[in-house]
């Protein structure tokens, strides 16, 4: 009778064990099976190719991830000036992801480094696409003050190599994180084996370079053409299959890989103060407990802790000459700027969000935030634009005779786009007819609202609609300075002042918002909800900027959080 229940026993395991190693591969099949349709996902026979495993966003190089939320944007304490120009509103800002510190000049020695091997300055053609991208090192100088050894040392001395870039105009500071994306995913790509080996190295020039555009929308077009840096000899299997015909797939990577990463930028004004307020640590019960002044906790900016007690917390102007403090007590560390990192982060885990340079952000200013027609991920500056197409449907690629040069409003003359990359033109009709949340390619003036700045302002009431559409253009709203700037007929460039008497106004579509104090500014400044702005083609000594980068995919990296 025993017997007969060992037997039993083993037969029902057997049988067990059976469902259970079923059970589990029909698991492992469904895995790699469409929702959709039931076919086969990935399979050696071809059809349907895609990552089935839920890849998490990688932090890209000098990233911190912020995740985001909602918080009350604009002034909510001090307001000495009067002048509503950040009134406070409620915002809602996707997460997202900052460099943990400013730019530093090694950072951007880099990049320098770069654009003069790949187009030599000793080349005529090329000339101004280096010297575009060189920092004014001239804005040291001041006509009372002797600062030349920042003038001829800031930039480029290893004494100053983890201080923050200064004098980068926003427009470079653009295309230095449009170059950053292009390296980072170049490297992303040759890691993963899609790419030749330290081709980003030993290959690159002027014609045969990395675009992350072109190549997701045409990668055989990318480093020339050369098909040996894009299908490199001995390549990773791991992304090279054959299927049923002999054919290879996989040979390039799409966003569908996971392994191109989105694009740097720099982050939006909303986002920027966000960050800089760093709430993250005083949330309770989804409510915040009070309000924060600074990036630190507290109303001051000096540390209440024992060990450090008095010293200060960021690199600022503490009163009329008096830009650190007395030597060797109650001193800031610094003169003028300072290496990143001197001082504590905030809650998020970033440097020097007051303090030490000011920060350029993406954002065309504005005296109003129109928070009435969108609080979420506010910004103001989207000029929408396409990919240029051939007359046989392909992507229109910049080549070294199709470089676009723009001689800017100081007279210098910066390169609009490099060859490699897709040539862009606005976006037309096929994008934009009988669509609700957009209708032409420039949108910068959208609801712009300030009618008090506008010199027609006596001419019309306050309904919006009583304004024409020809008067409701930026040139009229906002009556700003305009030089002349031209060419005679040897090519020299003609430079006149705008002597008008008759200008009502500094703002125009080219000025950018600046954000945070800087080593110049009182503490006044340090309130990430100050907002200042600059013409983007000028530079300062205390206008610095550090890059971000969008998230996909989850809210926030830590799903299994407990929750209030």
């Amino acid at each position: 009778m025993d017997m007969k229940k060992v037997v039993a026993f083993k037969v029902l395991l057997v049988l067990a064990l059976t469902v259970v190693s079923t059970s589990c591969k029909k698991s492992s099949s469904s895995k790699n099976s469409s929702r959709a349709t039931g076919w086969n996902v990935n399979s050696r026979e071809g059809g349907f190719q895609y990552s089935t495993e839920n890849k998490e966003q990688e932090t890209s190089p000098g990233l911190v991830f912020i995740e985001g939320g909602t918080f009350t944007k604009g002034r909510v304490q001090d307001d000495v000036m009067h002048d509503w120009n950040n009134s406070p509103n409620q915002q809602h800002v996707q997460s997202f992801y900052m460099d943990e510190t400013e730019v530093t000049n090694v950072m951007y020695m880099e990049y320098l480094d770069w654009i003069k091997r790949v187009y030599p300055p000793s080349d005529e053609n090329f000339r101004a696409i280096y010297h575009g991208a060189l920092p004014d090192t001239l804005v040291w100088r001041n006509r009372l003050g002797f600062n030349e050894v920042m003038t001829e040392n800031y930039l480029r001395h290893p004494a100053y190599g983890e201080y923050p870039v200064v004098g980068v105009s926003w427009i470079q500071a653009v295309e230095f994180a449009n170059w950053r994306s292009d390296r980072v995913n170049e490297f992303n790509l040759e890691k993963a084996g899609y790419l030749k080996r330290d081709a980003k190295i030993i290959d690159v020039s002027a014609d045969q370079t990395f675009n992350t555009d072109t190549y997701i929308n045409s990668p055989t077009l990318t480093y020339g053409g050369n098909e040996e840096i894009i299908n490199p000899d001995g390549r990773g299997r791991r992304n090279v299959q054959v299927d049923a015909d002999g054919n290879e797939t996989g040979l390039y990577a799409t966003r569908s890989s996971g392994i191109i990463s989105p694009k740097y930028r720099l982050p939006t004004e909303t986002e920027w103060e966000y960050a800089a307020l760093g709430l993250s640590e005083i949330r309770s019960f989804n409510l915040y407990r009070g309000r924060k002044k600074y990036p630190w906790d507290g109303q001051y900016t000096r540390s209440g802790k024992r060990k450090i007690r008095g010293d200060q917390l960021a690199n600022f102007k503490q009163g009329k000459g008096d830009y650190g403090g007395i030597a060797g007590w109650s001193d800031d560390g610094a003169d003028i700027t300072n290496a990143v990192k001197s001082y504590d982060p905030n809650d998020f885990g970033l440097y020097d969000m007051a303090g030490n340079v000011a920060e350029w952000v993406a954002d065309v200013y504005r005296p109003i935030i129109d928070d009435e027609f969108n609080d979420f991920n506010y910004y103001r500056g989207n000029v929408y634009t396409k990919n240029a197409l051939n007359e046989d449907g392909t992507v229109k690629i910049v080549t070294s005779d199709d470089i676009v040069y723009d001689t800017l409003s100081n007279g210098k003359v910066v390169a609009r786009n490099l060859p490699g990359e897709i040539l862009q033109v606005p976006v037309d009709e096929n994008e934009t007819f009988q669509r609700t949340n957009f209708d032409k390619s420039n949108v910068i003036n959208f609801r712009d609202g300030d009618k008090r700045s506008s010199r027609y302002y006596e001419s019309f009431g306050d309904d919006e609609d009583d304004v024409e559409n020809e008067n409701s253009n930026t040139s009229k709203m906002y009556n700003s300075p305009k030089p002349r700037i031209a060419r005679d007929s040897l090519g020299n460039i003609i430079k006149e002042y705008d002597t008008s008497n008759n200008r009502t106004s500094l703002i125009n579509d080219e000025v950018r918002v600046y954000k945070g104090g800087s080593w110049k500014d009182r503490e006044y400044w340090l309130d990430p909800a100050q907002r200042r702005y600059f013409p983007q083609d000028m530079a300062t000594d205390y206008i610095g900027f550090r890059c971000a980068m969008s998230r996909v995919g989850s809210k926030s990296k830590n799903k299994n959080k407990s929750k209030n």
